[in-house]
């Protein structure tokens, strides 16, 4: 497939891109910045596309396939600009992917999505874009897969996960390894079995192509 990875320049597209260069996937970065375009050619990108997710960025989406939208602000920019890109960011990319005939969209979404009233002030913003970015994409009739990780650590990945379709009361540690996050990204990538599911991940024992294809 074609992939096109919105956000590569974070820390999770990067591991995204890392781990795409050890399949057959022909992968397109969308980045900001020209300065940022030699890095993710060397780390596996096939393409590089210049685009602001604040603007016009439809040209990416040309011979796309799949879309992973991993672009997020994690609430540390100030409310307008987590709203531009994580909520406006990601109803763009939905309306550009369907108008582009992708196949599969995949949205790396945030496990506190859906508590937003439990929210830190400063977090409130972002678990709010989340939330109604995940609406839209649910709404939008493309195929797609909602992946809710907990906070995320740079650690080295342990290639182990506790994949639930629902919140789990006992999910008060939600850490994951960003490796692991993108790793079950990638593993989701045409996956039909994860057509229309979300779900949510956090570290665990159970083997991650396992806890993908086997929890549903």
């Amino acid at each position: 497939m074609n992939v096109l990875v919105i956000g590569a320049n974070g820390q999770v597209g990067k591991e995204i891109i890392t781990q795409l260069k050890q399949t057959e996937h022909q992968v397109t970065a969308l980045v900001r910045k020209k300065e940022q375009i030699e890095e993710l050619k060397s780390l596996g990108a096939n393409h590089v596309v210049l685009g602001d997710l604040e603007e016009d960025f439809s040209h990416a989406f040309e011979n796309i396939d799949s879309v992973i939208f991993a672009a997020g602000s994690c609430g540390s920019t100030g409310a307008d600009k987590t709203l531009l890109i994580d909520l406006w960011g990601t109803k763009k990319a939905v309306d550009y992917a369907k108008s582009s005939g992708v196949t599969h969209f995949i949205q790396l979404s945030a496990a506190d999505s859906l508590d937003v009233d439990e929210e830190s002030e400063k977090m409130k913003p972002y678990a709010v874009a989340k939330n109604m970015a995940d609406f839209y994409v649910e709404k939008s009739d493309l195929p797609y897969t909602i992946v809710r990780p907990g906070p995320m650590i740079n650690e080295k990945a342990l290639g182990k996960i506790e994949l639930h379709p629902t919140r789990q009361d006992h999910f008060n540690d939600y850490l994951i390894t960003r490796q692991d996050v993108a790793q079950v990204l990638v593993q989701t990538i045409g996956n039909e079995k994860l057509f229309g599911k979300s779900f949510y991940i956090k570290q665990g024992d159970q083997a991650i192509e396992e806890a993908v294809n086997k929890n549903f």
